[in-house]
């Protein structure tokens, strides 16, 4: 259904002009505190993992540095698992929940795997709560050659080497997709506003070039343990996609730039959270990512 809503910035039909993003960007503040809530935890994980630095945003350069968290003792004759947090800064689980595996289960898992953790790759997003970077830019649609993303390319700077066998891009789908972030995004590109649905609860992000649907279904059983799996709406669908079974869509991933499909990994999935469920706390939410990280490695184990 189109909406009539008008969003509070440009004008209806015509694409955001740089004036209208600086607009936009004036109106961002700061919310909350990435260093205090994601740098200091991963410091925190130096006796565990190689904590390396793999650049630092221009926006603010102390502010925003980047790190990952790599195995210890890294062997070359072991598979690569890439687990990314935080594409959209906004996704507090996909952050907390990557920073939490890395403290909790990784270490189960260092025998048989390399590890690499990217557990917030956009912090100004973070701190913002925001889909986009400061230049109006979503980092999640610009995993390409010359991309215009600062996130996404340092990201692929740093995986470029890995040649990882599983990545798992930790994300949510919250109510402010449609109150803010579509509106927001419809209105950038000069767009007719059409109001979606958010589905309640978890589920899953294939991809339709490699959609490994038994490795997708190991991560949906192992994150219904912990929360509940999205049904499909009255067409089918999950925001507009047809669930191809219980809790799991499909997507291009190249061909739409996503963090899930920067690699030619055998196994990728992405995950959605939902945390604006009555159903869920913040805690379980975490949980969630951390289980969907779970199932898919033991999948994967035990297939080596």
């Amino acid at each position: 259904m189109q909406t009539t809503q008008h969003y509070p910035i440009g004008t209806a039909g015509k694409p955001w002009s740089q004036n209208e993003k600086r607009q936009w960007r004036e109106g961002v503040t700061i919310k909350r505190s990435y260093q205090e809530e994601v740098v200091e935890k991963i410091h925190q994980l130096d006796k565990q993992f190689d904590v390396d630095s793999y650049g630092a945003l221009s926006y603010d350069k102390d502010r925003y540095p980047l790190y990952c968290l790599s195995s210890k003792n890294w062997d070359e004759s072991k598979p690569t698992v890439l687990i990314t947090g935080g594409v959209h800064g906004y996704e507090t689980s996909g952050v907390q929940g990557a920073l939490k595996f890395a403290k909790d289960s990784a270490e189960l898992y260092m025998d048989e795997f390399n590890i690499v953790i990217a557990p917030c790759v956009s912090p100004w997003g973070y701190e913002t709560i925001n889909r986009w970077n400061p230049n109006a830019v979503d980092p999640n649609r610009s995993f390409y050659s010359n991309s215009p993303s600062e996130e996404a390319s340092y990201l692929m700077a740093r995986v470029n080497q890995l040649n990882p066998l599983v990545h798992i891009d930790l994300h949510e789908t919250t109510d402010t997709d449609e109150t803010e972030f579509r509106p927001a995004l419809a209105a950038r590109d000069g767009e007719a506003y059409i109001e979606g649905t958010i589905p309640d609860g978890f589920y899953t992000v294939g991809d339709s070039q490699n959609p490994v649907p038994e490795f997708q279904k190991a991560v949906i059983d192992s994150v219904k343990r912990v929360t509940h799996i999205a049904p499909a709406d009255e067409n089918g669908e999950l925001i507009g996609s047809p669930m191809v079974q219980f809790g799991v869509i499909n997507y291009p991933m190249k061909e739409l730039g996503l963090c899930g499909g920067m690699t030619n990994c055998a196994y990728t999935t992405t995950t959605e959270v939902y945390p604006d469920s009555p159903k869920v706390t913040d805690d379980e939410c975490n949980d969630a990512q951390v289980a969907a990280i779970i199932g898919a490695l033991n999948y994967v184990k035990a297939r080596l």
